[in-house]
């Protein structure tokens, strides 16, 4: 069989710049110094629910977190539940502007038709303490997580849920659209049925139903929050996949793109890892990372949706138990990295505004404790203090929140992987540099 050696052929080259230049809103990556992204920009901090809270009622996740199907049971994970205002204190004395949350639906409606006033009351002194550190709430409505009952009912598979997840969604924005809340509605949501599926909660052959209920809960909890809250900004944030986004945005993404305000953006890694096998084996440290490809990120949704605000709502480095990784990254060094070819994004035009960092802590990574994301080191299986241990990123982060980003002269410690997969084939006719 013929083997195709890649561009070998100045005509092969030409055709690629020219399909890449047709496309509109092309932008270029030039070199150049990397100011500071501004006083208005959001630097923060993200979270959610039932990975850091503890105390977790019945759901789909904490079935199956304690099934035995998966490395580590759930137990109380950080216990943010009743640590709360610890964390929140944290993440303010970085100078964080947003901290991003999630109202577990499992929690404040425990049966169906029934709201606990007193779950609800958790979340009031959460967003309450949030605002009183002067930071903005990031409301996550759905982080993967339903209640037990709706597991019973069938899930994303019941023709109910959509209903059911709105009359939550509802009382929800109700109670804090007057918080000025940045929403996300569903983290993640390509990857949310596939999770499902996994758990035994769905069928494979369900996904694109549950897919089509998840853009239709979308659409209408995005008119329901305009209607309480006038100049929200609601958005779904994508994991931005290596190598094949535009094919993954099809059963999501395009089918909301008239209802977001911001573009929300999840940006990890360089590769093409396999969320599911992540969630099942637990080896994200495993998967290479690529800081120069949060630019490719952003430029790719800046030519999707030219204009708009693009918030990178997650991204951040795993470790293995808090060891160092094999391939000599530190947290504080990927974060400074990062930040740099994020600031290049700006500085090139494209319209950043705002990035968090997952996470403030350690937390329960969907069936293990090993992953290690957290700004503050946590060692579950073997500190019952749960203390709070500040890693090499804190200092780090303080001070770019502090001056805006990383100096301008900042040069990444690495060089760009050349004609990287996180974009093709822009990333390889017009690499950044």
């Amino acid at each position: 069989m013929r083997r195709v050696t890649g561009f070998r052929s100045t005509t092969a080259l030409a055709l690629a710049v020219a399909a890449v230049l047709a496309i509109g809103g092309f932008i270029p990556a030039r070199a150049q110094a990397v100011p500071p992204v501004g006083g208005e920009f959001l630097w923060g901090v993200a979270s959610s629910g039932f990975q850091s809270e503890g105390s977790a009622p019945d759901s789909n996740w904490s079935r199956y977190a304690n099934s035995g199907r998966v490395p580590d049971r759930y137990g109380d994970s950080v216990d943010f539940y009743h640590r709360y205002r610890d964390d929140i204190r944290l993440a303010a004395d970085l100078g964080s502007k947003v901290y991003r949350v999630s109202v577990e639906w499992a929690r404040v409606q425990p049966n169906p038709g029934t709201w606990d006033e007193g779950a609800f009351a958790f979340y009031d002194d959460v967003i309450g303490a949030i605002r009183a550190a002067g930071m903005r709430p990031m409301i996550t409505l759905d982080h993967w997580v339903f209640p037990g009952w709706e597991v019973d009912r069938g899930g994303w598979a019941n023709p109910g849920m959509v209903d059911d997840w709105l009359a939550n969604a509802r009382r929800v924005v109700d109670r804090y659209a007057g918080a000025d809340p940045l929403w996300v509605t569903f983290n993640e949501p390509t990857l949310g049925p596939p999770v499902f599926v996994a758990q035994g909660n769905l069928s494979p052959v369900l996904i694109g139903v549950a897919l089509d209920r998840q853009v239709a809960a979308h659409r209408a909890i995005y008119d329901y929050i305009h209607s309480r809250q006038p100049g929200a900004m609601v958005t779904s944030n994508v994991s931005y996949t290596p190598g094949y986004e535009s094919v993954t945005a099809v059963p999501f993404e395009n089918r909301i793109a008239d209802k977001l305000d911001y573009v929300g953006i999840d940006y990890y890694y360089g590769s093409l890892p396999s969320p599911v096998d992540t969630l099942l084996f637990g080896t994200p440290w495993a998967a290479p990372l690529q800081p120069e490809g949060i630019y490719y990120a952003l430029r790719h949704y800046a030519r999707e949706f030219p204009g708009r605000p693009l918030y990178i709502v997650e991204n951040g480095m795993p470790t293995q138990d808090n060891k160092p990784r094999d391939d000599g990254w530190t947290r504080a060094d990927n974060l400074r990295d990062t930040v740099y070819w994020l600031q290049r994004a700006k500085a090139d035009g494209m319209n950043v505004m705002g990035y968090n960092y997952w996470s403030l802590t350690d937390n329960y990574e969907w069936g293990s404790y090993s992953p290690r994301f957290g700004l503050y080191s946590v060692d579950v299986k073997t500190d019952p203090n749960l203390d709070r241990r500040p890693t090499d990123a804190v200092p780090a982060y303080h001070d770019i929140i502090a001056n805006g980003g990383v100096p301008a002269d900042y040069r990444p410690t690495r060089p760009p992987v050349p004609c990287s997969i996180v974009d093709p084939p822009f990333s390889c006719v017009d690499p950044v540099r």
